[in-house]
């Protein structure tokens, strides 16, 4: 990131607040609920973390590189500390965003980072227990006619995303564009070529950047740069229908979120820090 986006990340995080979303969409503030602790600092080669998923063991998790890096994932305790290093084989890192997971530790690699709309197809890689070996899911915007490299020309970029029954959930960024809506596509987890349109959208003001779903199903977290979005799942249906609580959360550029239990999350930023936040 050049030094006049950072500029640009940090003031809009530092004035980031939840106050539109309480007014807008009916958010409660929540911060009093929880409590953020630093838990430790990214090992190398785990330098630009952007996404989680849990590990091998309930206090090990999965993480990777963003864009450029190299195609593996890197198993890591909360402090931070390097335990394994997974290859993935048939995949590349051309943007890596996010990790979602389903029960029986299948792990999807959202390689969908498309900062100037200007991608024609982008990748999810899914990684079966047991192997190594990429499967590829392979979409596209339905509703995309342009693909210039300006990231004002529409808002198609993807950084965060989670399974639910044997379906992906997909939120767009929601940056550089001039309205601030934030769009849910669902996504088969079948490998092959999906066309996907938008079947959800909510206001939000400010960059989407991971995302995860409690285990019991009941609430899902949208992590943007300066808060957490809670939402409420009601009959099994992922919209944007029930909003729960927003909190205010200044960590720097923050880019992965999962669940530790049904409260508690574990987040980190691109700057190597991890935090637990843990409700009271």
């Amino acid at each position: 990131m050049n030094k006049i986006a950072y500029l640009w990340l940090a003031v809009k995080t530092v004035l980031c607040t939840c106050q539109s979303d309480s007014k807008i969409n009916g958010f409660e503030k929540v911060k009093s609920h929880y409590t953020i602790t630093r838990t430790g600092t990214l090992s190398n080669p785990a330098s630009e973390s952007s996404g989680l998923a849990r590990g091998k063991d309930p206090n090990t998790f999965w993480t990777h590189n963003d864009s450029g890096g190299t195609a593996e994932l890197y198993e890591v305790n909360a402090a931070g500390k390097l335990l394994s290093i997974k290859k993935i084989d048939g995949a590349k890192n051309n943007d890596w965003e996010d990790l979602a997971q389903q029960e029986d530790g299948t792990i999807y690699i959202g390689d969908f980072g498309n900062n100037n709309n200007d991608k024609r197809t982008l990748d999810i890689y899914k990684v079966p227990p047991g192997t190594s070996v990429a499967q590829k899911i392979t979409f596209s915007y339905a509703n995309q006619k342009e693909f210039v490299p300006s990231p004002n020309k529409g808002n198609y970029d993807c950084e965060a995303f989670f399974y639910d029954k044997s379906k992906l959930y997909l939120f767009s960024k929601n940056v550089g564009t001039a309205n601030h809506y934030v769009r849910l596509y669902q996504l088969s987890t079948e490998p092959g070529n999906y066309a996907i349109t938008p079947m959800d959208s909510i206001s939000i003001e400010t960059p989407v950047t991971s995302a995860d779903i409690s285990p019991d199903g009941k609430t899902f977290a949208l992590l943007t740069y300066g808060k957490i979005l809670l939402f409420g799942i009601k009959n099994g249906e992922i919209n944007f229908k029930n909003p729960l609580g927003c909190f205010r959360i200044v960590k720097k550029q923050l880019e992965a979120l999962v669940f530790l239990n049904n409260k508690d999350m574990l987040i980190t930023n691109e700057q190597r820090e991890i935090f637990r936040i843990t409700h009271d």
